[in-house]
Parts: C-alpha cells; structure tokens; sequence
C-alpha cells in the first residue's frame, strides 16, 4: 500500500446553472465527493495503491458510494457503514468562474459518528503515506477517531499529510474553525493549504506561524496562478496550467494527489525535486477543474501525462 487517505464521503449535487444559489438551481448532476475520498480516488487513478478508511450511512448513497470507490480499485477494509446516520450530502452551486459555495444536510452524517473503535488499523499496515483532513475534527468521536488514525500512522513511521479544508459552516464559529484547523498541523509532515486558508489562519500571508510540530512542507496553492512550495529553507513558485475552468470542486484534492504521487516517486530525495512535483500536482489540479464534480472530473495518469508533455 502506498497511501491510505481517511475522512469522510459523501454525495455532491452540484447546481446545473453557474452563477445561482442553491436555493435557485432548477437541477443538480450527483457526483460522489468528500475531500479525503477525492484524494484516494486521484491517488488511484495516477497508477498507485490507495486505501480509504471513513464512514458512510448504511443508506443507497453510501452503498453506491463504496462501490465508486470499489471501481476504482481502491482497498475499502477501512470503510465502514453506520446504522445511527445516514451518508452526508452538499449542495453545491456555482459562479460564473467556477468557485463554490456549499450546503450541508449532516445533522450529524455517518462521518461524524465514526468512533476511535472503528478505526481498522491493519489497513496501516506496510502503507507509506496518510492523508487526513480537518473535516473530521470538528467535533467527537470522528475527532477521536481521526487521532487514534494518525497517531498510528506516525507511530509506524509514516509520512503524515493534512489539509486544513475550511469549511466554516460546519465549525460552530470562525474563532473554533481556526483553532481546530491550526490542531491538524501539529501532527503532519506535508500540509497543502490554500492561499485563502493562509490568510484564514494567520490573518495576512505569511506563513512562518504555520511551522508547528514536525512539518517539512507546505504547499500554498493559488487557483489560476499556481502553487508555491515552501520547505523551512526554501520555496519555489510553479505557474498554473491555462484551462476551461467548469467547476473548481476537487481541484485541491487533484493538486494533493499529484504532489503526493510526486513524493512517492522520489521518496528517497522528494525535497529535491519540489518544483517537478509542484508543476505535476497543478497539472492533476487544473485538469480536474475541466469537468463537474470531483471525482467524475479527476483525471487518470495518462491524460496527466499528456497534458504536462512539451
């Protein structure tokens, strides 16, 4: 196993229209999503093994959901299926340009009851890399849950990776959002991070605050321009691809995806090879803009590859 990636997944209805709210959409497309599950679906699809671990409700949309996820080839011994809720669903509707904004119906979503228990450790076993999010830490169990999860993980000595997701709806206020994102990072080694969740979580754009605990990288995506790769001696800018954007769900998922996939292939010196990996990783990220949905949209290895190709 090279990745196992843990959070939750659920189900987006993604407004027909751009540039309508949800409340005014005359239609939405279903598209499995859920930021965690995004990544282990990219991972898959970039040609590496991947498990998930998380929970869904033991309803037709979690069920269809394990079977997207079973499709893909991805190792499902970590997913479990709750009877005390059902699977989480978003709203999502979009601008012109593609951005989002979100409704949730998870008053609470199976991912939120999922219990420190459930956590199916074997699925750790011999795997090099984990990948969780903040989602999952807003509120008990699935914050237990999360921790047992990565606590492990590192304890095996794995290479941890988090993205602080800012979803503030879902946080009972901006001040608990930050406190609770800012919480992940003490126990990762890579962090992606928007360039918004930057200014979120330190109030400008620096990010020297955001060296806490054991990280080595952060990634600081940019949209349209690119990302820039920060090591505690170094940074380097990569520019961003040029697109049709349709819908910007999922593409940070692609970006940390690709940058993850990046680390894999040059495990032994990745630090060395930052801005190859970057520029692969906003490959993943634009082409997965091109499309509706995340997982519908995130691209396979060889249509990376041919996008990157001079």
């Amino acid at each position: 196993m090279s990745v196992v990636s843990f959070g939750e997944l659920l189900i987006d209805f993604v407004a027909l229209e751009h540039g309508v709210s949800v409340g005014d959409a005359s239609g939405f497309q279903k598209a499995p999503g859920g930021a965690p599950a995004n990544v282990a679906v990219a991972v898959a699809r970039l040609g590496h093994e991947v498990a998930f671990m998380g929970q869904v409700g033991d309803d037709p949309f979690g069920h269809h959901l394990s079977d997207v996820l079973a499709a893909e080839g991805i190792d499902l011994r970590g997913l479990c299926f709750s009877s005390e809720a059902r699977t989480a669903l978003a709203f999502v509707s979009l601008t012109a340009e593609g951005e989002r904004s979100f409704v949730f119906y998870r008053h609470p979503s199976a991912d939120m009851l999922m219990r420190p228990e459930d956590v199916v450790l074997d699925v750790l076993a011999d795997a090099k890399i984990f990948h969780f999010g903040s989602i999952t830490m807003i509120g008990e169990p699935s914050r237990s849950a999360t921790l047992r999860a990565v606590q492990e993980a590192r304890s095996r000595g794995m290479l941890i990776s988090y993205d602080p997701n800012l979803r503030l709806a879902l946080w009972p206020s901006a001040e608990a959002a930050r406190e609770g994102m800012l919480a992940g990072f003490e126990y990762a080694h890579i962090v992606k991070v928007s360039d918004e969740e930057v200014e979120f979580l330190t109030g400008g754009h620096d990010i020297s605050s955001l060296w806490r605990g054991d990280v080595k990288v952060i990634a600081v995506t940019q949209g349209g321009r690119g990302a820039t790769i920060y090591t505690r001696q170094q940074s380097v800018h990569v520019p961003g691809f040029s697109v049709r954007t349709l819908d910007t769900t999922g593409a940070g998922d692609g970006f940390v995806a690709g940058m993850l996939v990046g680390i894999l292939e040059h495990w032994d010196d990745y630090p060395e090879h930052l801005a190859e990996i970057g520029r692969f990783a906003n490959a993943v990220g634009a082409l997965a803009t091109t499309q509706l949905g995340a997982i519908p949209a995130l691209p396979s290895r060889a249509a990376v590859d041919q996008f990157v190709s001079p």
